[in-house]
């Protein structure tokens, strides 16, 4: 049997192991729920100690909390956040209590423990660390702060790397023309760097769409405590919280005008995870796009050859597959269906509070987590460095019929599908059926079916 000792909370004693930081209400909690085996994301848990940190300095400039009680709380802060296996103090099941009380109180446990070791004067979890606040406000904030910090200093500059590292590459590109493809069938041409900027459009879109959540994730619930009023807290709490918090991160944080909203809904969460769930259909059509032009290299398109960084079968010799554009397809999936929960749980706010707290926090995390390390894997192991086939461009791009599109204007729709059919059927190049079908000179013809002057728009006579 494991060592123990005694805790005390308000429904009594509890043996907890002799050497963990928290205390009772914690240990109640691992006893009470053992769901899943899956902890609190660690980005979560560190915003909530910062927000514990930011409580007690901003109740230290109040006046409402001593100085010697403050101090320690921060230092007790600073020791976890330097902690590199910080985690083993916080082991509760992300399916808890609705509100995230459990996770907020394992906080308030361990800091107070730690605080308490350093400190002249006991500081309690409850009175102290967790003055001016409650679980419904903290655990909004900690989802909202800990999403900021990882769009931040995470997602927005793994997108940036795969936005440069895809228009670097596309500018490699241009000499390439390529037969296009819609419902997978042959089109009319395109350039490959015409084809893969489009991904980096996308991306930039999505981009945009991350920067117009800012404001909104960075407003807080903070000092509205219990359900919205902002019992038990200072007037000035919140203001004063967010200036520290500001302080403390780097990122600016605000009060919100509504503490009611935040607290009893998590609409921002669920705009955030819309916004990557659409990362996640851009990444995966990104992916398989790649996949296709990899695809053979015999029997497939064969246009690209993607990086070979593992072999492909256990069974079969010689075999690469594309497993970087397979690992993010896969890593989309799970976002998207990230997003379905976070869609779901984020409709569970009954009245004044939302009762999905920590499941919302989990899969946002874990989205932004994915997305994050997909997008850099996908530009640095699979688009830096792939080559491309131009004898297999070249095979299909001359003979496509579909290249009679550019005649149109001259001979009609009906004419041109007419050659196009000839094309297919005869198997030979368009130039030379459209030759004997119409009176069109054939080094005319050659002009106006270069599939390389179609990628690009040319003017009407």
């Amino acid at each position: 049997m494991a060592e123990t000792r005694i805790e005390k909370d308000s429904m009594g004693e509890l043996a907890v192991p002799v050497d963990a930081l928290y205390g009772a209400q914690t240990q109640r909690a691992i006893e009470n729920f053992p769901i899943s085996g899956q902890a609190m994301p660690e980005a979560f848990v560190r915003a909530l100690i910062t927000i514990k940190k930011a409580a007690a300095r901003a109740n230290q400039k109040l006046g409402v909390l001593d100085d010697t009680r403050a101090q320690a709380i921060i230092n007790g802060c600073d020791n976890l956040l330097s902690d590199a296996n910080i985690m083993k103090h916080f082991p509760i099941d992300v399916f808890q209590t609705g509100s995230g009380t459990s996770s907020n109180m394992n906080a308030n446990e361990v800091i107070a423990y730690l605080a308490s070791k350093q400190s002249d004067s006991n500081v309690h979890p409850n009175d102290h660390v967790n003055l001016g606040q409650s679980s419904n406000d903290v655990i909004p904030t900690a989802i909202h702060v800990s999403a900021a910090i990882e769009v931040s200093n995470e997602l927005v500059p793994a997108l940036d790397i795969l936005i440069k590292i895809i228009e670097d590459k596309a500018q490699t590109l241009s000499a390439y023309c390529k037969t296009g493809r819609t419902h997978l069938m042959d089109a009319m041409p395109v350039r490959m760097d015409q084809s893969i900027t489009a991904w980096a459009s996308q991306l930039k879109q999505h981009r945009w769409h991350l920067k117009t959540l800012q404001a909104p994730l960075h407003t807080l619930a903070q000092g509205g405590t219990a359900v919205g009023t902002g019992v038990n807290s200072h007037p000035e709490f919140a203001t004063t919280f967010c200036d520290v918090l500001t302080q403390i991160t780097g990122l600016e944080f605000m009060p919100s005008q509504d503490c009611f909203a935040l607290i009893s809904a998590q609409d921002t969460a669920v705009a955030l995870s819309g916004v990557l769930k659409g990362i996640a259909v851009t990444l995966m059509k990104i992916a398989n796009d790649l996949r296709w032009m990899n695809s053979g290299p015999l029997a497939g398109l064969g246009e690209i050859t993607l990086p070979a960084l593992q072999p492909g079968s256990s069974i079969m010799p010689g075999k690469v597959n594309p497993v970087i554009p397979e690992a993010v397809a896969m890593a989309a999936a799970q976002v998207m269906g990230n997003d379905t929960t976070i869609s779901i749980a984020g409709q569970s706010g009954n009245f004044e509070l939302n009762v999905m707290l920590p499941l919302i926090a989990n899969n946002l995390l874990t989205s932004l987590s994915l997305i994050t390390n997909s997008a850099v894997a996908l530009g640095e192991k699979a688009i830096r460095d792939f080559s491309v086939n131009q004898d297999n461009l070249a095979s299909s791009l001359y003979k496509n019929p579909v290249l009679v599109t550019a005649l149109n204007p001259i001979i009609g729709y009906a004419k041109a599908a007419e050659i196009a059919k000839a094309a297919y059927k005869e198997k030979k190049p368009v130039v030379e059926v459209a030759a004997r079908m119409t009176d069109i000179p054939k080094d005319e013809l050659e002009a106006l079916l270069d599939p390389t002057k179609l990628t690009s728009k040319q003017p009407l006579d």
